[in-house]
């Protein structure tokens, strides 16, 4: 009998299970993915279709880019500039085979036993495996952790089919597209354009929000998206997908904008509207466990129901991150080993990996108006970076919300370059409860680009140094 069973080995599951084998549980995780050898594929969605692979390719396209267009300015001259698409998702797909293949290492490393196979709680102490070839097995376990993540949301009218794929076909495209839309402007969307535009393509967003990147402070939100227009990506708000018509080598998309109907064409067309949850076939009928839109009901440890089922990740409420997830598995080992550990949803960091990138942590103007939070602002923009100078990176600006009254950080937003290991700055200080006033009297190195929260924080008490100031 094994202590823990998990069932998926994204960063949710794979994470837990290394946690649990470290606190002396007996662990197993269970993936349904096989490789071409029959052997599990461990790292789910993010390492093998998501996260790492989109973010290699963001870094090659960056790269190709910067060649193609900005590298004259620093006084390099490249001549005969080719792509090469084939080598680049080479690239791509040895990250991915390194990292999977290192969680295999850090499994037998931390004497974590795995299966591959379809994994379903068919009792509150069995887990049935339905393996490749058909055969089943049972396996009894004290404890069951859910954490088969999620896929991507297909809608009617855009049915995946040869040429329109959803964002796992878009990072596996053989040849550049000259024309590419997308359905749906979030993160997935921003991100696959902003790799496809770079490479030469000709990027559509077509987007049914009327408001870009909502979830966003309203100030990232309306800079960015500037930005990104200037970049060439064209996004079309406040448009519904209609309909879609596979043609020989193109897809013909109608789509709804105040009332009138539009038609485009496009190579391929990215469905990018959403995730959701892999909760089908994973719980026997007679399983008692609520589920509601495909998450499963959980406390805030992540329990079900059932005292000894957990779920995490994906799967559960909250915003779809890895790291969200893999918080979340820690917490949930610790808690079966009677240990005290719970997860700070206030502060989830989210990042978008565009260039320039978008990060955030806490609340945003909204969120603190709508709360009704008095607060203060502090704003740097990176045109007085001169890190962000030299490094031609200067679009963007660092915000920091701050309590009127206690000077305490609320958010900190941030666009430009490093925006995620700034905002990281900035979360590790709100877990401290940090002031404005204490980020203000610490001393950052010269010059970096994170010097724009310190001045940030400054301004948000009219002591920024390096910005004018408003005075009382």
């Amino acid at each position: 009998m094994f202590d823990v069973v998990v069932i998926g080995s994204g960063p949710a599951g794979y994470v837990s299970a290394i946690r649990a084998s470290q606190l002396g549980l007996k662990t197993l995780c269970v993936e349904q993915s096989v490789d071409e050898k029959g052997k599990a594929n461990l790292g789910g969605t993010c390492l093998n279709i998501g996260c790492i692979p989109s973010k290699a390719l963001l870094d090659s396209s960056q790269r190709y880019y910067e060649a193609s267009k900005n590298l004259g300015d620093h006084g390099i001259v490249v001549g005969d500039l080719k792509l090469d698409l084939k080598s680049m998702m080479k690239r791509k797909d040895d990250i991915v085979s390194k990292l999977t293949g290192g969680i295999n290492g850090l499994f037998a490393a931390n004497k974590v036993q795995s299966i591959s196979g379809k994994g379903k709680v068919v009792s509150n102490n069995i887990v049935e495996v339905t393996k490749t070839d058909g055969s089943i097995e049972n396996i009894e376990t004290k404890n069951i952790i859910l954490a088969t993540g999620s896929k991507p949301i297909e809608i009617p009218s855009a049915s995946f089919s040869r040429n329109i794929v959803d964002s796992t076909g878009a990072l596996s495209f053989k040849n550049l597209p000259k024309t590419v839309g997308i359905v749906g402007a979030g993160i997935i969307g921003l991100e696959l354009g902003s790799v496809w535009s770079r490479l030469g393509s000709e990027v559509t967003l077509i987007e049914a929000l009327d408001d870009f990147l909502p979830m966003a402070d309203p100030d990232i939100s309306k800079e960015s998206y500037r930005e990104f227009i200037n970049q060439g990506l064209d996004i079309k708000l406040g448009s519904k997908v209609i309909d879609t018509k596979e043609l020989k080598n193109s897809v013909k998309v109608t789509y709804e904008q105040k009332g009138k109907k539009h038609e485009m064409e496009f190579e391929k067309l990215i469905v990018a509207v959403g995730r959701i949850p892999n909760s089908e076939e994973i719980l026997s009928e007679d399983i008692n466990i609520k589920i509601d839109k495909g998450f499963i009901e959980v406390n805030e440890f992540c329990q079900t129901s059932i005292q000894n089922i957990w779920a995490i990740g994906d799967l559960v409420r909250g915003p779809m991150l890895a790291h969200k997830g893999s918080e979340e598995g820690i917490m949930v080992a610790e808690k079966i080993a009677n240990n005290h550990m719970q997860v700070n949803y206030d502060l989830v960091p989210s990042v978008i990996y565009t260039h320039p990138e978008i990060a955030w942590v806490g609340l945003n103007e909204n969120e603190l108006k709508a709360k009704g939070i008095k607060f203060k602002i502090g704003k740097f923009p990176f045109a007085a970076s001169g890190r962000a100078l030299a490094v031609d990176q200067s679009e963007g600006f660092v915000k920091v919300l701050t309590d009127i009254k206690t000077d305490t950080i609320l958010g900190a937003h941030v666009f430009g370059p490093a925006a995620a290991e700034i905002v990281q700055q900035a979360l590790i200080s709100m877990e401290f409860g940090s002031s404005a006033e204490d980020i203000g009297l610490t001393m950052f190195s010269h010059p970096t680009v994170s010097e724009a929260f310190h001045e940030a924080a400054l301004a948000s008490n009219n002591q920024a140094i390096h910005i004018g100031n408003k005075r009382k």
